[in-house]
């Protein structure tokens, strides 16, 4: 045990990221294993927004649209994103939440592809986004549908009848990772517009949007990109449907002169035009240099090191708990997953509970998945080992098994 210990205070001190630790709020004794749905606070953040309400808002009211850039916002904040997934510049604007950005998105695409009236998704597609599609197919009334296979089995659905192919790159429950790059291909030899959702990607690992040609993108802001609860959302959108994409929702911050206030509808240029009310100041200023962090870093590190700290999970947890029934729900293979570990747990969520009561926060995903999520930003080799550590002995001495660990809360 001492050894091995050794070698985990080792590979924090070799840690080429542990610097970037410092950059955030850690609370004291903390093992934070749920940077996949929520952020750490970056410290600067608090001086942003103090600075915004006291001195932009306090003292420059409206004057501050002009003299602090506010409305550029969205674009500002959409080309720091753009960097760490791939994107074109002036391709991707921060925008809404991911849930609208669905809607705005896959309306779009299927005007772009009218011949044809099927989405196809797959079951391990965050909810949000088949709601959404299954509204907008309704709303639409024109015999457009939604098909739902297993995530297995998107390769071969693809086919001529589709019109838009609709994936979340990585599974919310058990971290599971659809090759963006063959995919796509396979999308554009059949004539299939190729939409992505990167909620558990951009910030996890290197995303390459631009390489892989693919049409539109949205995903959220306030996990891996830690830009606080609600964070805006982005979109993303292919250079070459820039002038002829025609957006649902037709606002007047996506005019091509808002300020003009014309009659009549005439879209912005490029991504711009994906822009529908006022941008949410504080929010994108919280967003904006919570991003400041990542300027200077190398996705590939990241990666490396999400992997490696998942692997001492993986080892850890097996290594102590497989006797409590625990069983990996994620994909044993490193690069067929993002960066978070599920387990199939008995008693799950009052596993978590017991879990977050002792100072590991992690989630828990219905019906039986503990899931913990590996941001190397901030994130070390001892939080890893320790939160291990700790879940042997929540199930070894059966800390789950109290009754107010069995109430279930409104978020899991």
């Amino acid at each position: 045990m001492v050894d091995q210990y050794a070698d985990v205070l080792a590979l924090d001190a070799q840690d080429p990221l542990r610097d970037k630790r410092r950059a955030f709020h850690v609370p004291e004794g903390l093992r934070y294993l749920d940077g996949n749905s929520l952020g750490l606070l970056p410290l600067a953040v608090k001086h942003r927004i103090a600075d915004v309400v006291a001195k932009e808002w306090g003292d420059s009211l409206i004057r501050a649209w002009n003299s602090h850039n506010w409305m550029d916002l969205p674009m500002t904040v959409g080309n720091k994103i753009g960097r760490l997934v791939g994107a074109e510049k002036d391709a991707l604007v921060c925008a809404d939440s991911t849930s609208i950005n669905v809607a705005k998105g896959l309306s779009a695409a299927l005007a772009l592809n009218p011949g044809r009236k099927t989405i196809l998704t797959d079951s391990g597609n965050f909810p949000t986004d088949i709601y959404m599609a299954e509204g907008l197919t309704n709303l639409l009334g024109n015999g457009h549908t939604v098909k739902i296979v297993a995530p297995e089995e998107v390769h071969d659905a693809i086919d001529e009848t589709i019109a838009v192919l609709m994936l979340t790159q990585v599974d919310y429950r058990t971290g599971r990772r659809h090759d963006m790059q063959s995919l796509t291909r396979r999308a554009h030899a059949h004539g299939v517009l190729a939409f992505w959702d990167l909620a558990h990607s951009a910030g996890a690992f290197e995303v390459d949007l631009a390489g892989c040609e693919v049409d539109l993108a949205v995903g959220c802001s306030y996990k891996y990109l830690n830009g606080g609860p609600g964070a805006p959302a982005f979109i993303y959108v292919n250079p070459k449907h820039h002038e002829v994409l025609q957006p649902m929702l037709s606002g007047w911050i996506g005019h091509a002169e808002p300020f003009a206030f014309k009659l009549g509808y005439q879209p912005a240029e490029g991504v711009q035009r994906m822009n529908v009310g006022t941008p949410p100041v504080l929010a994108l200023s919280a967003l904006d240099t919570a991003l400041d962090v990542w300027a200077d870093v190398d996705m590939a590190l990241i990666r490396q090191k999400s992997i490696a700290l998942s692997e001492l999970f993986v080892h850890e947890v097996e290594a102590r708990c497989a006797a409590f029934g625990l069983q990996l729900a994620s994909p044993r293979e490193a690069d067929a997953r993002g960066s978070q570990i599920s387990f199939h747990c008995p008693n799950g969520y009052a596993v978590m509970q017991a879990l977050i009561a002792n100072n590991v926060i992690g989630d828990f995903r219905a019906p039986d998945i503990i899931r913990f999520g590996f941001t190397p930003l901030y994130l070390s080799f001892d939080d890893v080992f320790q939160a291990a550590v700790t879940l042997e002995r929540v199930l070894t001495e059966k800390l789950w098994d109290n009754p107010k660990f069995l109430k279930k809360e409104k978020v899991t």
